[in-house]
């Protein structure tokens, strides 16, 4: 249930990715713009783990999770009524913002498993994130083709609350927690993130990671939808599907974490995306090359973002929602990065220019991991990251 649940909340981060070219037609906005709505996306998003995720460390979850669940679905139905692009972007600021659902959970599902499962039970709550992801995709550009754009965001929302309506009654009740004033607790978000240094290279790697990631997928909206392909919105939508074998990768990656294989394995997958890039950039023309890109690319980022996260979650037991609320607001940060350069780097070089860039950065990750190794192993980590 918290991977289904995860899942839908998360997805309401993507549902705007197929239907780029469809509301940069309605609302009357270039190409180089448009891009924004999911930079507005990623960046809200961001904002609500550093803000709201760490509250998961003091506050009863029962309560907070179905509450930004539903501020989440009035912030869907805002996104469906806007009249404007600045209207709309801001709706989807505030859709990032409350939809952090997922990384509540995740944290949560981490302190009720035991340690020698819990990289396999992280990987399932992440396989529901991916799959959300995915899916929504997909669901989105059926949905858009056969009654518009705004529709999707009305039936995300109503989605969305009837989940936060099932999780108030599901969720387990825990023990009480020592309270911490807000600001100290925002605060010492950074204080842990000082004090590991596994944490501080884990961080950089993930972020890394997750700016190719956007950088694919909303450039790949833009290649399918311009010549030769010329796709509509449902058929880039079903292009999504075919990353669902990363959501089945993600649920099986987290036994390396648990066997002790995380750090080699990360490294691998790192090569593999970077595999994946060029696949991309040499096949453009060919559908096929592009399929078998966007699969290897999900399997490979998704295997990094498991490991990483299972990682971290294992530094600090006490600490577990502020340390995931570093890694995936650095992921998102990384994201958005890698949103905000798709849209200037196609209308200047078009997709060879997406994959060279995103090409860099898996590079300079792989670079990271291989220097700091060693530190990436270290199973205990003193408070000078040695």
């Amino acid at each position: 249930m918290f991977a289904i649940a995860g899942g839908i909340a998360v997805g309401n981060l993507y549902w705007a990715q197929p239907l780029l070219t469809e509301i940069a037609t309605a609302l009357q906005v270039s190409s180089g713009t448009i891009g924004l709505l999911v930079t507005m996306t990623q960046i809200g998003y961001a904002v609500g783990i550093l803000l709201i995720v760490p509250l998961g460390d003091m506050l009863p979850r029962r309560g907070l999770i179905p509450g930004v669940m539903a501020c989440s679905a009035f912030a869907l139905l805002g996104g469906a009524l806007s009249p404007s692009f600045p209207a709309l972007a801001a709706a989807l600021g505030a859709v990032g913002m409350t939809t952090v659902a997922g990384q509540l959970l995740t944290p949560l599902a981490g302190d009720l498993a035991t340690p020698e499962e819990r990289g396999k039970v992280v990987g399932t709550i992440v396989s529901g994130l991916l799959a959300g992801i995915l899916l929504s995709r997909t669901i989105s550009g059926v949905l858009s083709d056969a009654f518009g754009w705004r529709v999707v965001y009305g039936v995300a929302a109503l989605c969305t609350l009837l989940m936060a309506a099932v999780l108030w009654f599901m969720i387990p009740a825990e023990q009480p927690r020592p309270r911490v004033a807000y600001r100290k607790l925002i605060l010492s978000v950074f204080q842990i993130v000082g004090r590991y240094r596994t944490v501080q290279v884990t961080l950089l790697i993930g972020a890394l990671a997750f700016s190719v990631f956007t950088l694919f997928w909303t450039g790949l909206t833009f290649l399918l939808s311009a010549p030769p392909y010329s796709y509509t919105v449902s058929q880039i939508g079903l292009v999504g599907l075919v990353g669902l074998a990363g959501a089945l990768a993600a649920r099986r990656v987290g036994r390396f974490h648990d066997r002790g294989w995380s750090v080699a394995v990360t490294g691998l997958a790192l090569c593999l995306a970077t595999a994946s890039l060029v696949i991309a950039m040499v096949g453009a023309g060919s559908i096929l090359l592009v399929l078998l890109a966007v699969l290897l690319l999900d399997v490979a980022i998704q295997a990094v973002n498991v490991l990483n996260q299972s990682r971290i979650l294992s530094v600090d037991p006490a600490s577990r929602s502020r340390l995931n609320t570093a890694f995936v607001a650095c992921n998102f940060v990384g994201g958005a990065l890698g949103s905000a350069l798709s849209g200037p780097l196609w209308s200047w070089g078009g997709w060879t220019a997406l994959m060279l860039c995103g090409v860099s950065l898996t590079l300079l990750a792989l670079a990271i991991w291989f220097g700091a190794r060693q530190t990436l192993g270290t199973t205990s980590v003193n408070r000078d990251g040695a």
